[in-house]
């Protein structure tokens, strides 16, 4: 048994910490491997994992931005197929818990993708229904209800694995969406996906980058990722995964006020590959300060 006052339990895993590695940018965790080692690490939430592979978006695909970046990558990916023959067997030996995210582009799809990823290593699936920066699919599951509850149900229908539905910042009532998907069956939501965004380039007036429109992440979305959680949080009776502009053990604490009962680092990795064992050990000192016994126990106690 884990005694660590940040040990924490979110769909039945039991992690070391609550700090995840947040989709599209951790890879498949491995990649990590010569920054940190497994303990250090709560989950790892794979890159997106498609029915077939895909070659991204052509063009500049990332762009800096004021206290963040611009991404469309595009769901580059190998695949589901050698994804599991050739990824997971060396994902599995790394001892984290995997999370695998998954996107595709019709209801039925998303039902046979999670059956082909209804498979030992994978420790639950986070459905992609709100990717800003593929022309097809994603972004109309992620803001209409019923569309995203039907995504639902079709994935709960194709998989006994917990699933967890990513939600997209980019509608106007992000708690019907996380309603929604909550009535169609999900086990937990994350939230918040990056949000829509672009860039110009000025000399050659186009532009910037290749997809004309990208994803928006790091500190700068932060406050309205916490605002989103806590709205969810209040509403829906399933765990919610905060992420969005997550840089320290201060942000973390404050999504987890909020109502977050796990979280999620993102584009930080870029900038410091250890940054989820530093938020890690700074969330520790903090419990240990403060007489914490478990991280979990401040979930959802702002006092607002």
């Amino acid at each position: 048994m884990n005694n660590s006052p940040i040990a924490a339990s979110f769909l039945g895993m039991s992690l070391n910490t609550p700090v995840m590695g947040a989709s599209g940018t951790f890879g498949f965790g491995i990649e990590y491997a010569d920054f940190l080692q497994p303990e250090q690490i709560g989950a790892i939430i794979s890159k997106g994992i498609t029915p077939l592979p895909r070659a991204g978006n052509p063009g500049v695909r990332i762009a800096e931005t004021p206290a963040g970046m611009l991404n469309c990558i595009g769901l580059e990916n190998p695949g589901v197929e050698v994804f599991k023959k050739s990824i997971l067997p060396n994902v599995v030996a790394w001892k984290v818990p995997l999370i695998v995210n998954m996107s595709a582009s019709t209801v039925e799809e998303y039902g046979r993708l999670a059956e082909q990823l209804d498979v030992p290593g994978v420790a639950a699936v986070e459905v992609n229904i709100s990717c800003p920066n593929v022309k097809e699919g994603g972004i109309v599951f992620g803001t209409d209800p019923q569309a995203a509850a039907a995504v639902t149900a079709a994935v709960k229908a194709h998989t006994k694995k917990p699933v967890i539905m990513k939600l997209s910042p980019n509608v106007t009532d992000i708690v019907s969406m996380a309603e929604a998907v909550e009535a169609a069956g999900a086990d937990a939501v994350s939230l918040i996906n990056t949000l829509t965004g672009m860039a110009i380039d000025i000399q050659h007036k186009r532009p910037l980058l290749g997809n004309i429109t990208g994803g928006l992440s790091g500190p700068a979305i932060k406050p309205i990722a916490l605002r989103m959680v806590w709205q969810v949080a209040k509403q829906i009776r399933i765990p919610v995964l905060g992420m969005g502009g997550i840089c320290c053990w201060q942000d973390v604490v404050e999504f987890m006020l909020a109502g977050a009962s796990v979280v999620a680092v993102g584009a930080y990795n870029f900038l410091q590959p250890t940054a989820l064992a530093d938020i890690a050990a700074g969330l520790e000192a903090y419990c240990r300060r403060e007489g914490i016994f478990h991280i979990q126990e401040i979930v959802g106690k702002i006092n607002d």
